[in-house]
């Protein structure tokens, strides 16, 4: 239609537009002077177009309508042919018929269009407020309970919440109420989405799954409607499962002065307060949550009748990482080498997250190597790279360089060996890793889940005994222990002012911040005097001190083995910890036998006993009444 418009308009501006051509007087002119041959006179337009005696041709413009006479007369006296032709257009009907209908057909069509538009905009607004969950029936395959490694008593929890929505008879015949929302709680990669999804891979209802992004958008009560509408879909499927994965999107704190207010999440909250337990209950449905951040959450969220069950998912233990692993490791080809308990104790504090990363780090470095089968060194391997980060293999050490982390590294090694409550050796490396120029990895021999104040010590001990080589080997410090000595103040003051390890100041604790899960630190109070802060600062001094002179004394009778270790680190670069119990053997004398289970095969380490490493330092005696016990 538009280009149809466009060639009509540019027929009519080319015949209404004046022609380059002769003025009529002019036209008259030629005639009598006997230079115009022949013409031709187009109708009521009066156009005239001429061809002169040389060939040449012209036009020009005669007045409208008939011809004078005389003019007409002067073209005979002149023997000037002529000849009569109609004007181009002006009988033309169609082009008369576009012209009219053009603009009306314009009209018609930026009709049509915006009234499109508009209900686009209409439909697209209305749809803000539907439901935003995904609708999972018991036709589709899903994650069950034997996917969950480990567990026991969560799988428990919310089977219960699974066989009421199957069998609620059994719970309504005695009286008992499910809980209407059960809440998981755990660190980052526990596995709470995953328990969630076996939820809804168990429960012989419709599974409703939504994340608490969904509701939130920039309009202003988006978020309820929304609200509204899952429960609405809940109510349809009734008994369903609604599993609202990061809660605390929506269910943070009201009017909490961090950030801020937010008209509109407080509103998307608010009703959904109320959808759970408000004036209008909604019977046979459970909504399960999931968050890693449980103290920003609102206390009327938290509440009995709303979430009534708190389940908390902490970090795997010993047997479930194994079993974690087992699960993770069914499609992977392993070799005989393998043994996935020894593997899972040299992971404490990993998560179900970071035991997968590690099986599959593990997998790719056996297919950088070209072999077939992942083997034993490939989870060592892994584990390193995922904590430590990748080896630099382009950093170039001078020989200095490397004897001063020799020596650094064999002290924090031998110590460890040493020392009776000291987590066992497994490797000492001075190959650059990640940021560390050396690394010296201890593999605790079981579970902990108490610290006591001598193991602390020892750990203390282990972390200063580097700095402490060093200064015995070469008489002077350089800044690789900062980060040694960073850790050790920090463990150090905790033990004073949080453990009440201090009997200086006694059983209390002085400026802790409270039970907070897991979220950060906002904001850091002191609720003790300049004068209690300056004790503090001399105790963590005393205590440091105190395990610096103590392994100084250690490692200043074990310099034999000390210049063993550093020698095999600086010909081999890596050492295990069968080989740092070898040449600590050197220089000691008839020990106690310990022992002591690695990566590899369990080995026979020695330790010497506990009594025999009290120290003597200036430190603990005279001016601080705690000795060192």
């Amino acid at each position: 239609m538009a280009l149809i418009g466009l060639f009509v308009l540019s027929t009519l501006t080319e015949e209404r537009s004046p022609r380059d051509g002769l003025p009529y007087s002019s036209f008259l002119a030629e005639v009598r002077a006997g230079r115009v041959s022949q013409v031709r006179i187009e109708g009521e337009s009066g156009r005239i177009e001429g061809r002169r005696v040389d060939g040449s041709e012209f036009t020009t413009q005669g007045p409208s309508g008939t011809v004078p006479d005389a003019d007409l007369a002067l073209l005979d006296d002149e023997a000037v042919a002529r000849d009569y032709a109609e004007a181009p257009g002006d009988s033309g009907w169609i082009g008369s018929l576009l012209v009219f209908l053009l603009p009306m057909g314009l009209l018609v069509v930026l009709f049509v269009w915006m009234s499109r538009r508009t209900q686009s905009q209409i439909s697209g607004a209305a749809t803000f407020g539907r439901s935003p969950g995904r609708v999972h029936t018991t036709e589709r395959p899903a994650t069950t309970f034997a996917d969950v490694a480990g567990y026991g008593a969560v799988k428990d929890d919310v089977s219960e919440v699974v066989d009421f929505l199957k069998n609620p008879s059994k719970f309504r015949d005695i009286g008992a109420r499910i809980p209407k929302g059960v809440l998981l709680v755990g660190p980052p990669g526990t596995g709470k989405t995953l328990i969630a999804k076996a939820v809804a891979g168990e429960a012989e209802v419709p599974f409703i799954s939504v994340t608490g992004s969904d509701f939130m958008e920039m309009f202003v009560g988006v978020g309820a409607a929304r609200v509204r509408g899952l429960f609405e879909e809940a109510r349809k499927q009734t008994p369903s499962i609604i599993n609202a994965s990061e809660i605390d999107s929506i269910g943070r704190k009201r009017r909490t002065g961090l950030g801020g207010g937010h008209d509109e999440r407080e509103q998307t909250l608010n009703q959904l307060l109320s959808e759970m337990d408000g004036f209008d209950t909604s019977e046979g449905i459970v909504v399960m949550a999931a968050t890693n951040r449980p103290d920003i959450l609102d206390p009327a969220l938290l509440r009995a009748g709303r979430f009534d069950r708190q389940v908390l998912i902490p970090l795997p233990s010993l047997e479930e990482r194994a079993a974690i692993l087992k699960v993770h490791c069914r499609d992977k080809r392993l070799d005989d080498d393998i043994d996935l308990a020894v593997v899972a104790r040299g992971t404490p504090g990993m998560s179900g997250a970071d035991l997968a990363n590690l099986v599959n780090e593990a997998a790719l470095g056996a297919v950088r190597r070209g072999d077939v089968a992942v083997h034993a060194g490939d989870f060592d391997t892994a584990r390193d790279r995922i904590l430590m980060g990748l080896k630099r293999t382009s950093l170039a050490l001078t020989l200095d360089e490397k004897q001063l982390i020799a020596h650094h590294e064999a002290g924090h090694a031998l110590a460890a060996h040493l020392l009776p409550l000291a987590d066992p050796v497994h490797k000492v490396s001075i190959l650059p890793t990640g940021m560390a120029l050396g690394i010296t990895q201890q593999l605790p021999q079981g579970e902990r889940h108490l610290y006591q104040r001598r193991y602390l010590l020892d750990m203390l001990a282990v972390q200063l005994a580097g700095r402490v080589a060093e200064e015995l080997t070469f008489g002077d410090v350089s800044t690789g222990a900062a980060n040694d000595l960073a850790e050790a103040t920090q463990t150090a003051r905790r033990m004073v002012s949080e453990w009440g390890m201090s009997a200086r100041l006694g059983p209390m604790a002085w400026g802790a911040q409270g039970p907070v899960f897991l979220g950060e630190d906002l904001v850091h109070s002191r609720d003790f005097s300049e004068q209690t802060a300056h004790t503090i600062d001399e105790e963590v001094e005393r205590i440091l001190a105190e395990q610096d002179c103590r392994v100084r004394q250690l490692l200043g009778d074990q310099r034999e083995a000390l210049e063993a270790i550093a020698g095999a680190l600086i010909e081999h670069e890596t050492i295990d910890g069968a080989t740092v119990a070898a040449l600590a053997r050197r220089g000691d004398g008839a020990h106690d036998d310990v022992v002591v289970a690695t990566l590899s095969d369990p080995v026979i380490l020695t330790r010497r006993p506990y009594a025999a490493l009290e120290p003597e330092c200036e430190a603990s005696n005279g001016a601080h009444p705690c000795q060192h016990r």
